[in-house]
C-alpha cells in the first residue's frame, strides 16, 4: 500500500529517503572519484592508454549486466534484505580496491563492487517509489534523488583529483567502510522489510544479457587499439549482438522474466530508456574526456582538475531540486527538452577547446551548461522511466532505468574511445590528445541531438495523443 507523509507512528520519511539518497551517492560517487586518479592509476597500475578505459568500464559493465538480475532479488526476497546485501559487496569491495597491488587485481574488484551496486542501486529507487506516494511526494524526492547523482559526481571528482594528489588514489575508495557500515546500520533501523514473494530468477536472462552488454563494451574498446578490421573486434560485436537478441526471446518465454518486456509497451516508458542511454554515453564522456583535457592537455594536477569541475555542479543541484517547482508551470517534457538543448550547446562548445584555450571561456562556461542540462533532465526522464508501474513491479522497473543508465556510461563510453582512437590514429603528442578530445565530444554532442530526437517522437508525442499531464507532476503513463 502507498504511504503518506509522515506522521506519528509511520516511517521515518526523512531518514527514509536520507538513506537512499547516501547510498545512491556512493554509488555514483564511486565513477567518478577515479577519473581525476586516472593518470596517478596508470602510471603505479601500469594501465595502457586504451585499457584505461576499463577502470570506468569493468565496474558499469557488472553494474549494468547484473541489475536486472539485482532489481528481480529485489521483488523477490524483500528490497531491504537486497539493499543491506548490496551495500555489504559494494563496501568490501571498494576495500580491496583501495588495497589493489595491479591493474588485474583492480578490474577484478572494480567488476565485483559493480555487482554489489547492481544489488543495491534498484533497491534504492525501488524503496523510493514504495515509501513515496506516486504526484507531488514522489516527483520531489526523485529530483532530490536526481540533484543527489548529478552533486555526487562532481564531488567525486573534486574529492577523488584532492585525494590523488596530496593522500592517494586509493584512499577515495577506503571511505565507503564508514558510510557503507552506517547505511545497514540505518537500514535496520527506519526501511521495513517489503515482503517477500514466490518467484523464479531468470539467470539464463542475467547470463545473456550480461555477456552481450560486456561484448559490445569489449568490441568497441578493442577498436581503438586494433581497429575495426581485428578479428576479435568483430567477433565480439556480433557475438554481443546475437546474445542480446537471444535475451530478448528469453524474456519472451520466460514465465517470470528477468526484464518483463510489457514495460516497453508504453511508449514513454521506452523513449525514457533509449534517451537515457544516449543521454548519460554523452556525460559520461564528457567527465572523463573532460578529465583528460584537462591533465593532459592544459598540464593540470588531479586536485586542481577535480576543483575545475565545480562550475558543472554550481547550477546542477539548484536547478534539480527545482524541477518539482518548475513542473507545475512549465511541465516535464518542456523541461527534459530544454534540458537537453542545452546539453547540446554545452557539448559543442567544449569540442572546440585546444591547448591555446582559456579554461573560463573553454571549459567553465559550457559546463554551467552541461550542470543546468542534467539538473533539468535527468529527474523527468527518471520519473517517466517508471511511470504508471505497479508496486509489484517497482523493482523491474526502477532495474530498467538503471540498467539504461549504466548501457549509456559503459557501452556509451567505449563508442566515444574508440571513435577517438580513429580520429587521433597517426598523431602523437599534444595533437593527438586535441584531436581525441575534440571528437569524443563530438560525438557526445550527436549523441545528446540523437537522445532530443528520442524524447520529442515518443515521450512527448505519446503526451500530446493522450492529452495527459506532465509525466513529472502526476507520474501517470
Amino acid at each position: 500500500m502507498t504511504q503518506r507523509l509522515h506522521t506519528s507512528g509511520e516511517p521515518h520519511k526523512n531518514a527514509i529517503l536520507a538513506i537512499i539518497l547516501v547510498s545512491y551517492v556512493m554509488i555514483v560517487l564511486d565513477i567518478s572519484v577515479v577519473l581525476t586518479g586516472l593518470p596517478k592509476i596508470h602510471e603505479q597500475l601500469g594501465f595502457s592508454e586504451a585499457n584505461l578505459a576499463w577502470v570506468q568500464s569493468a565496474y558499469t559493465l557488472t553494474f549494468g549486466g547484473f541489475m536486472l538480475l539485482g532489481a528481480r532479488a529485489g521483488d523477490i526476497l524483500g528490497r531491504r534484505r537486497m539493499f543491506v546485501t548490496g551495500l555489504a559487496i559494494f563496501t568490501l569491495a571498494s576495500l580491496a580496491i583501495g588495497a589493489s597491488p595491479s591493474a588485474t587485481w583492480m578490474l577484478s574488484w572494480r567488476a565485483i563492487q559493480g555487482f554489489g551496486a547492481a544489488v543495491l542501486a534498484p533497491s534504492t529507487l525501488a524503496l523510493l517509489q514504495t515509501n513515496f506516494a506516486e504526484g507531488h511526494e514522489r516527483t520531489r524526492a526523485v529530483s532530490y534523488y536526481a540533484a543527489a547523482a548529478g552533486a555526487s559526481a562532481t564531488v567525486g571528482l573534486v574529492l577523488g583529483g584532492v585525494l590523488a594528489e596530496w593522500v592517494s588514489w586509493r584512499a577515495g575508495f577506503y571511505v565507503n567502510l564508514p558510510v557503507g557500515v552506517g547505511l545497514i546500520i540505518a537500514s535496520y533501523r527506519y526501511i521495513e522489510e517489503t515482503p517477500i514473494r514466490t518467484g523464479r530468477f531468470d539467470l539464463l536472462g542475467a547470463l545473456t544479457s550480461t555477456l552481450g552488454i560486456g561484448g559490445l563494451v569489449f568490441g568497441f574498446i578493442r577498436s581503438a587499439q586494433s581497429g575495426w578490421g581485428d578479428p576479435i573486434t568483430t567477433v565480439s560485436i556480433a557475438g554481443a549482438v546475437g546474445l542480446l537478441a537471444l535475451f530478448v526471446t528469453i524474456e519472451r518465454r520466460a514465465a517470470q522474466p528477468i526484464l518483463p518486456l510489457d514495460l516497453f509497451s508504453s511508449g514513454v516508458r521506452s523513449g525514457a530508456y533509449g534517451a537515457r542511454v544516449l543521454y548519460l554515453g554523452a556525460m559520461v564522456g564528457f567527465f572523463f574526456f573532460t578529465t583528460l583535457y584537462l591533465q593532459d592537455v592544459k598540464g593540470y594536477g588531479p586536485a586542481k582538475s577535480g576543483l575545475a569541475f565545480i562550475p558543472a555542479t554550481i547550477l546542477h543541484v539548484p536547478f534539480a531540486i527545482a524541477v518539482p517547482r518548475l513542473v507545475k508551470t512549465f511541465s516535464a517534457n518542456r523541461l527534459m527538452v530544454v534540458g537537453i538543448i542545452v546539453g547540446i550547446a554545452g557539448m559543442a562548445w567544449l569540442s572546440f577547446a585546444n591547448a591555446g584555450s582559456p579554461y573560463i571561456t573553454a571549459v567553465a562556461l559550457p559546463m554551467l551548461l552541461i550542470g543546468v542540462s542534467q539538473g533539468l533532465t535527468l529527474s523527468p526522464l527518471t520519473s517517466a522511466g517508471v511511470a504508471g508501474v505497479a508496486h509489484a513491479n517497482a523493482g523491474a522497473a526502477s532495474g530498467a532505468v538503471n540498467v539504461a543508465h549504466q548501457i549509456g556510461s559503459s557501452v556509451g563510453l567505449s563508442i566515444l574511445v574508440a571513435v577517438a582512437g580513429i580520429a587521433s590514429a597517426g598523431l602523437q603528442g599534444q595533437a593527438f590528445a586535441v584531436r581525441r578530445i575534440g571528437a569524443a565530444f563530438d560525438t557526445g554532442t550527436v549523441m545528446l541531438v540523437l537522445a532530443l530526437l528520442v524524447v520529442l517522437t515518443t515521450i512527448v508525442a505519446a503526451d500530446r495523443v493522450s492529452q495527459t499531464r506532465p509525466l513529472g507532476a502526476t507520474g501517470a503513463a
